[in-house]
């Protein structure tokens, strides 16, 4: 464990007014502390900011030992060493604002909660470089975002497909971004963060409720999917799921069911990937439900033609909580199934058993 100096004022100013090397605006390096290398060494006195973002700044030349810029973030320390930082100014965003509406669950000088319709990509990326809720959020913030990452732009610290709607928080700043980004990557072991999806799936799982441990990586044949890999492949992934209801038809068989998905881990399709890997496909799901679209003949009238006719996969992330980056408090959302998720439900409860 390093021990800090007494509080110092950390040297950090843009590219056009260079600092002046001083022990009143220097990071002093302390006699426990020699021999660390840099880049740890501005993270642990620098706790706003991510490592990575310092080690970029170290690598893009803003970073000075006395009158010397230092380029490598494995450089190490010697006692007494002063540290000083130009924090370029962040550039306007690549992404450019676009109005595109919002809805705002909660907002303040850190962070929003939006609500996010199906059929809006979180992020600019090939085939959607415009349109996006990056774009929306450059819009709707402003001059409120900070440089994270050396741009303007929010934070995203975790995403939603572009088919399922729900509850996503976005940060406004590097403290935010970091604060963050750390509770999403505990997945809620050791902290308040939580998070629930209502999902209707193929059949009725054989246990109310049960745990799928089951790693996922990239797949070999489809390069576009996510697939279910052997143990000690892939990335850990947990999903817990709960029976909430089920739908039978006129012979009692069971056809879909009602369910809800809290999530240990947060891998790329992580829900569909797990329910169609234990048999379960979501309804609607275009990718890791193809195969169980038979299933829907087996359904009459009003009750086929509304599954057929629903456009995607049947996932809403109703439920979003987390602690709050300043205040520390634990924060709680909810969000109701939005209307094409509820008007299949309506279906389901008046026409099936």
């Amino acid at each position: 464990m390093f021990v800090e100096d007494p509080p110092v004022t950390v040297a950090i100013a843009s590219e056009a007014e260079p600092l002046t090397v001083s022990e009143d605006g220097s990071l002093i390096v302390a006699d426990q502390e020699a021999g660390e290398r840099l880049d740890r060494f501005l993270a642990i006195r620098l706790p706003e900011h991510s490592r990575t973002r310092l080690k970029s700044l170290i690598l893009e030349g803003h970073v000075k030992i006395g009158e010397a810029t230092i380029a490598d973030p494995g450089t190490k320390l010697a006692a007494g060493s002063c540290i000083s930082i130009a924090l370029p100014e962040a550039v306007p965003a690549e992404p450019a604002g676009e109005p595109i509406p919002l809805v705002v669950v909660y907002e303040d000088d850190d962070l929003l909660v939006i609500d996010k319709p199906a059929g809006l990509v979180v992020h600019p990326a090939s085939g959607h470089a415009t349109g996006t809720l990056v774009n929306a959020l450059i819009a709707h913030c402003g001059d409120s975002l900070s440089g994270i990452g050396g741009v303007k732009r929010p934070g995203i610290v975790h995403r939603l497909d572009k088919d399922t709607s729900g509850l996503l928080v976005v940060a406004k700043n590097d403290a935010a971004h970091k604060h963050l980004a750390d509770q999403f990557a505990d997945h809620g072991r050791t902290g308040p963060l939580q998070r629930a999806y209502s999902a209707l799936v193929w059949g009725v799982p054989s246990r109310a409720h049960g745990v799928i441990d089951a790693p996922i990586d990239r797949s070999a044949t489809h390069r576009d999917r996510m697939a279910v890999v052997k143990p000690g492949k892939g990335r850990e992934a947990l999903t817990h799921f709960t029976v909430e209801d089920q739908f039978t038809g006129r012979e009692g068989e069971p056809l879909i069911a009602l369910v809800t998905c809290r999530l240990e881990t947060g891998r790329t399709h992580q829900i569909r990937v797990h329910m169609a890997h234990i048999g379960h496909a979501l309804v609607g799901d275009p990718v890791y439900g193809a195969g169980f679209r038979t299933k829907a003949t087996r359904l009459d009238g009003e009750v086929r033609a509304a599954v057929e006719a629903f456009p995607r996969q049947a996932l809403h992330a109703r439920e979003l909580g987390f602690m709050h980056p300043r205040s520390k408090e634990t924060l709680l959302f909810e969000s109701d199934l939005p209307d094409d998720f509820a008007a299949l439900l309506k279906v389901l409860n008046g026409n099936l058993n």
